[in-house]
């Protein structure tokens, strides 16, 4: 069965960087030095799932960047076009980009389809909500957070849909040099 695994940025009070907090420039300032990491997830997975809140502005975001071989993004633009991609939709009918696909039905039935399905593993970027639908649903098998050392004071959290905790196991960090600590997690299944 393959993993859902979300990767995601996040300030030292928790919040992401959607909403009012969408500037990239406190989330990719150190890009170089994590972005191998970055790329090594990428090449793990083949399909990318999103909400369609965040798709009408991601996937062209990408499809232009890797058109543009001396952009620092190319390396994951050409791999995020590559993969196919699987928009979560109430509101749309037909797919409007390349390699993509929707997903108009329950939530976890389309995501255990996909768990089901031969392939590589599965990466989730966002938005926050649809994130927080997931986490609610204890769809994700792996969490990867990369804390920037940044205090924002105010933005969208990803864990505020969930009625219970979830206990989470650390799997790695890795401390870079930037400040950034990339934290990597497994859930512990609860028993009901």
């Amino acid at each position: 069965m393959r993993k859902l695994k979300l990767q995601m940025q996040t300030s030292l009070d928790g919040f992401v960087s959607t909403g009012e907090n969408d500037e990239q420039k406190w989330v990719t300032w150190a890009l170089d030095e994590i972005k191998q990491y970055v790329i090594d997830l990428l090449d793990s997975i083949d399909t990318i799932i999103i909400g369609r809140k965040l798709a009408v502005d991601y996937i062209p975001f990408w499809q232009n960047t890797a058109t543009k071989t001396d952009d620092p993004m190319y390396e994951f633009a050409k791999r995020i076009v590559n993969a196919k991609k699987v928009v979560f939709t109430k509101t749309l009918d037909k797919s409007i980009w390349a390699n993509t696909e929707l997903a108009k039905g329950n939530l976890v039935e389309e995501i255990n389809m996909l768990k089901n399905q031969d392939g590589k593993d599965i990466v989730v970027y966002g938005g926050s909500s649809f994130v927080s639908a997931l986490i609610k649903e204890g769809l994700i098998d792996e969490f990867q957070f990369y804390v920037n050392p940044v205090v924002l004071g105010k933005g969208n959290h990803i864990f505020d849909q969930i009625d219970n905790f979830q206990q989470l196991r650390l799997i790695k960090s890795i401390t870079f040099n930037c400040g950034i600590i990339l934290l990597m997690y497994n859930p512990i299944k609860q028993i009901h």
